[in-house]
């Protein structure tokens, strides 16, 4: 079976809702899990105190926001070159849900860097490509809202979205392009002396799944309702004809 088969709305929606329920479930379990284990079975930490369990929240939200548009620069990349209309619904489905990840990181960012840098903003790098990426969601979904006609929006966001993966690979390695700032390295490396100390890395690690499976869960929920929203929209164009 080719991949480019499931570019058919019918066979995507017959797809998604056999895996829909085991997706939603393995989200719930792992989040369930890892942030029960991460709040409250995990000791605080020698230097910031109980405020060092955000990590459970901010790096899988800010894992989500990146990724998320970069999923998003791939389905519009589809859409630009083979014209699938699933892959241009699928990047749709997905702002929304990358925009509330990039608020969620920018919040638990400002509530865990207060008490360790003494404010709730600086202007470090990777803060700033982050604060820039989340005005690129917004000026996102406003074009998908602002251009009546499907394909039209589809191709000006498409554009819109590579414009904006500057600024999603910024903020995933600002850290190492620019070597200052307060912001700390990554959580997670291919390093294992990078990684924060064992005893909060497995349940980061079950948080960022949770966080992963619950953002595939979303896009594909909000994906079905878009093909469903078009499929409306074009048979009242047709009663109306």
């Amino acid at each position: 079976m080719s991949f480019w088969e499931f570019a058919n709305p019918a066979r995507f929606t017959r797809l998604t809702g056999r895996v829909l329920p085991w997706i939603s479930g393995a989200a719930a379990l792992c989040l369930g899990i890892g942030l029960i284990w991460g709040f409250f079975f995990t000791p605080d930490d020698f230097r910031q105190g109980s405020t060092v369990k955000i990590i459970y929240l901010h790096v899988p939200a800010a894992f989500i926001a990146i990724n998320a548009w970069f999923m998003m620069m791939v389905a519009s990349l589809i859409w630009l070159i083979r014209r699938h209309h699933v892959s241009a619904l699928a990047a749709r489905a997905a702002a929304p849900v990358g925009a509330v990840m990039t608020i969620v990181a920018l919040v638990t960012g400002a509530l865990w860097g207060q008490p360790m840098w003494g404010t709730w903003w600086v202007w470090d790098p990777r803060l700033t490509s982050f604060l820039i990426l989340f005005v690129f969601y917004l000026g996102y979904i406003a074009l998908w809202e602002a251009v009546d006609e499907p394909d039209t929006a589809a191709d000006l966001t498409s554009v819109l979205c590579l414009v904006g993966t500057v600024f999603a690979l910024l903020s995933r390695y600002a850290v190492l392009i620019w070597n200052q700032g307060l912001h700390q390295g990554a959580s997670l490396s291919v390093d294992r002396e990078e990684n924060v100390a064992d005893v909060f890395y497995q349940p980061l690690l079950l948080s960022i799944a949770g966080f992963v499976l619950l953002f595939v869960a979303l896009v594909l929920l909000r994906t079905r309702t878009e093909i469903r929203a078009r499929r409306a929209r074009a048979l009242m164009l047709r009663e109306m004809a």
